[in-house]
This record gives C-alpha cells, structure tokens and sequence, in this order.
C-alpha cells in the first residue's frame, strides 16, 4: 500500500484510484503562526516549506525577502526607492512638502511679532528718553528739610522760561520777551495711601523765605517775608523747595518743572487736549479766545488758557483751579493705551515733554510715569484744592499778596504728612 503523504502531487492519476482528478494550481502557504510581510503567495515550482508540526504534511516554502534597494541592470523596479525598514523616510536631498499653517496659528505668530516689535520700541524710547531727562535739581544737598512723612509728594512747577522759543514763537503765544525763568504755576502732588491731593500754591502767596545765599553774587540774606514766586527767582528750584517745606511742613520727594515750549509740545504731540469750558473765555494778555462748550486745544491754546486771570473773579486762585482741570486731562490724555503704545504718538510726546523738563537728581522716568499716574488718578477719587486763604488781596511791601487761612491750612499740612483722607472743605 503506496502512502499517499509520499504521492506525486504533479504526476497524472494512478489507475484505479478514486475521487476526482488533481489538477495542479498555485500552492497554498501555511503557517505555523502569525503573518508576517513577505510570506504569503505564489511558492517558485519544487520549493516547498517544511512540514508543519504536527500535521505530517510539506508546506510549500517561500524565501525570505530581498534586502536589495536597487534592481538589476535592465530589471522594472519593484517598489518605490528607500531603505529597508525605513519606509516613509525620503532620499536624502528630497523635500517633503509642509502643511500650511491654519489661519489662527497666522494670527497667534503676527500678534506675537507686532507685541514683540512694539516691546522692543518702547524699550528704545524708554532707555532714550532716561539718558535726556534734565537732572539739574540736587534734592539731597539741601538743608534743613522737612521730616519725612507719609505717602509722596511731588512739586510740579509750570515756569515762564522762553527757552526753546523763536521770536516769532513768544509772539505768537503772547509769552513776552522777559529773560530768565519765574513761577507760572506751582502744584503740591500728593499720593498715598490716604488717596491723591492735587494742592495748587498760589504764586503770590505771602510766605517766609528761609535764610539764602543769592547764587550769582553770593551774598547772605536772611529768613524774610516775600512772595512764593520770588523764591524762584532769587534762588531757583533750591530756594523754592526750601520755601515750601519751610511754610507748609511737608517734605518734597520729587521735583519737576516744565517751560513754555515744552508744555505747548507736548500737548500738540499726545493730539490736543479735550476740554469742557462752561463760559467763553477771552482775554488779550495771554491770548486766549476759546468759546463755550466742549472742544479740544492744541499747545498755544492750551497755554492760554492756564496762563489767563484776568477773566476769573478771584484772579489767581482761579487760574489755579482752571491750571488743576486741564493738568488732569493732559495727564489722561498722555496715559491712554492709544498714546502709550503707539510710537508715532509716544516718541514725539516724551521728545516735546523732554525739551523743557528739570528734574531732581532722583527722578526718572519712572517716577515721572507715577507722577502722571497719580495726576490721572484725581479724576477718579482724588482732591483738588487751593491753600486754604484768608485774604487773596493781602497789602504788602511787594505789592498785593494772597494770606492763607494760617489755622486750616495747618490742619490740611498734617493730614497730608500723616497720608490721612483730606478733611478740609474746599473753598468756592
């Protein structure tokens, strides 16, 4: 008896056997476990694998596959070039084509580009315009100071310096020829934790001088009663800071002063000032002609308006109120976002501001930054208020003075030393 297991599969059928006639075809491959690329298919003819276990059976065997990445000369290429088990990584010096970035991640990198783009713009400006400030002021060479006290104070002075102006500039802006600098305005700032007092000085307040040197002849005086302004004038930002804190017992912190020409440009750089005027206002001396009503001043207006008097039935007092209300709208003009981050708006601003400014030898940008901080912030909450005054037409010696109301003026000095809420009603 013939084992069928040793039959040859591909010869014709023996007589006399049963079941249909074989008839050849492509093998089939069995394997003995899972599927691996490259083992299935066609067989070559007398390959066979070899027997699975335990069936007893030859299996038609397949070679392993080609590791050849070429084809022989004048053979078709089988498949795509590349190595093996490195599909999908492309020849070296081919290029895979990327995806397009979506139109958010666009938006997300121009964002981040513009942001960085103006960072490092008013990083220039700041670094700029801290190596121009004017820091002619020696706060700490003074004596006989005050005692510190509470909270900040800065005193914020508006002089009548022509510097910076053509002739035909003080002709325009009615600012006169005079020589030298005097006292247009004079303002104690205070900032604490007791909120922000906007305290106008007025210039012909009758106050005492303390003892001086005159620094062009060095000659001595004495402590001696005279007028704010003349503190200015005889002894300049020194002398003036002496006086202060000799009359009202508070210690000025920081110091800043602004010209007739820095003032005018940096009201035309930040675009004009927005301001509400509840009568017209003409007077010849200073050039104002402004109608009532809302409406924005350019530089030569604005500085009309704070330097007029004649028009204000308390005279200097009410300069100085109309000097506080356009001071706090400039202040938020300069600080809003539009004017801050925009260099073609904020360059020109600190440039013009720059032209004119003297500050103490301790303050810089940064403490100009806060010192518009606190101004803007008497629009929401703070104070502002004339020393309190007994008599705005006071005789002296050097003409008529303005006496403070010696009492409520005490007590409004030593609720600011102590950065206490002001009490002090405000005088109409």
């Amino acid at each position: 008896m013939t084992d069928p297991a040793r039959a040859d599969m591909s010869g014709p059928p023996r007589a006399g056997a049963t079941g249909p006639p074989h008839r050849p075809g492509p093998a089939r491959v069995v394997t003995s476990g899972p599927s691996h690329a490259g083992t299935t298919g066609p067989v070559p003819a007398g390959q066979t694998r070899p027997a699975h276990a335990g069936t007893g059976r030859a299996v038609p065997y397949a070679p392993p596959p080609s590791t050849r990445t070429a084809p022989l000369p004048g053979m078709p290429s089988p498949a795509p070039p590349g190595r093996t088990g490195e599909a999908g990584r492309p020849e070296r010096g081919s290029r895979v084509p990327r995806a397009r970035p979506s139109r958010r991640r666009r938006a997300v990198r121009a964002a981040v580009l513009l942001l960085s783009g103006l960072l490092v713009t008013c990083a220039g400006t700041y670094v700029w315009a801290d190596t121009r400030l004017d820091q002619q002021v020696d706060l700490g060479a003074l004596t006989d100071r005050a005692a510190t006290g509470k909270g900040t104070n800065y005193l914020v002075v508006g002089s009548d310096s022509r510097d910076g102006l053509s002739s035909q500039d003080r002709k325009d802006l009615n600012t006169g020829s005079a020589e030298g600098r005097r006292t247009d305005s004079m303002i104690l700032l205070h900032t604490g934790a007791g909120g922000t007092t906007m305290l106008s000085l007025p210039r012909d307040s009758w106050v005492t001088l303390p003892p001086y040197v005159d620094p062009g002849t060095g000659r001595n005086y004495r402590a001696a009663p005279n007028k704010l302004n003349a503190a200015f004038s005889l002894g300049g930002p020194e002398l003036l800071v002496r006086t202060v804190e000799r009359n009202t017992g508070l210690r000025v912190d920081h110091y800043a002063e602004i010209g007739f020409a820095g003032f005018v440009g940096l009201v035309d750089a930040v675009g004009g000032v927005d301001l509400c005027l509840d009568r017209p206002i003409k007077d010849k001396a200073s050039g104002a002609n402004l109608p009532r009503g809302c409406q924005t001043l350019d530089g030569a207006e604005a500085l009309a308006f704070v330097r007029q008097r004649k028009q204000e039935a308390q005279g200097d007092l009410g300069r100085t109120r109309n000097q506080q209300k356009f001071l706090t709208a400039l202040a938020a003009k300069a600080a809003r976002p539009g004017t801050l981050l925009d260099p073609a708006k904020s360059v020109p601003a600190v440039s013009a501001g720059l032209d004119t400014l003297v500050v103490d030898k301790d303050t810089g940008l940064p403490q100009l930054m806060s010192l518009f901080q606190a101004m803007r912030g008497v629009t929401g909450g703070g104070r502002q208020l004339n020393v309190p005054v007994s008599n705005p037409n006071l005789t002296t010696s050097k003409g008529s003075a303005v006496q403070w109301d010696t009492a409520r003026a005490r007590k409004l000095f030593q609720e600011l030393q102590q950065d206490r809420p002001v009490t002090v009603p405000r005088q109409n």
